[in-house]
């Protein structure tokens, strides 16, 4: 059981910074709509050790010889897009995108929170993998894992919202400079392991 807890914890780590940079950049951010993000972290921290068991042993080489990549690509993509918006918004002086207005909860919208969650989530497939491989069960080490990821995330808004106070206007720089690093991690790790 301690086990499965710390790897949840070790999972999480990206989804929590995630969650901070997000919450940080999130001018108006109600508690239904962090709930939301940590669920959605959360779920899809659950969710995805249950696909990779369930694809078994057959593709785990498949899977591991790009899946720093797709990381790597969707956390690239938003934080970079952050860093264009915010950086074009300075110059402007001016609100980033009317998209992204304080109704619309910014970096927190539906879509975006998908693109966020199934990139913070794709080691988690990799467990399931190695869970499949190891002949261990699935559904309670994933239903710790997207407990403890939930948990963390709703730990991680509330940080990020603190610390939207303190860096003001520089909080969307900030979290896609964030977003980009966590990706550029990502993928440094994998490929120093050699996949």
């Amino acid at each position: 059981m301690l086990t499965y807890i710390l790897v949840g914890f070790a999972l999480a780590a990206d989804a929590f910074a995630v969650s901070v940079s997000a919450a940080a950049c999130t001018d108006v951010l109600p508690f239904l709509i962090g709930l939301r993000a940590a669920f959605m972290f959360g779920l899809f921290q659950f969710l995805m050790p249950i696909a990779g068991w369930l694809l078994g042993s057959a593709f785990s080489q498949f899977i591991q010889g790009f899946d720093h990549w797709i990381a790597f690509g969707l956390l690239g993509f938003v934080g970079g897009k952050m860093l264009f918006e915010a950086i074009r918004a300075r110059r402007k002086q001016e609100c980033p995108d009317p998209d992204d207005s304080p109704k619309s909860h910014g970096i927190l919208k539906l879509n975006t929170l998908f693109l966020l969650a199934l990139a913070t989530s794709i080691d988690a497939l990799a467990v399931g993998l190695s869970y499949n491989i190891l002949g261990h069960p699935v559904l309670v080490p994933s239903l710790i894992i997207g407990i403890t990821t939930f948990l963390v995330c709703l730990i991680g808004i509330e940080f990020g919202k603190r610390l939207k106070e303190v860096l003001e206007e520089w909080a969307e720089i900030a979290g896609g400079s964030i977003l980009v690093l966590i990706g550029l991690k990502i993928l440094v790790e994998h490929l120093s392991n050699g996949r």
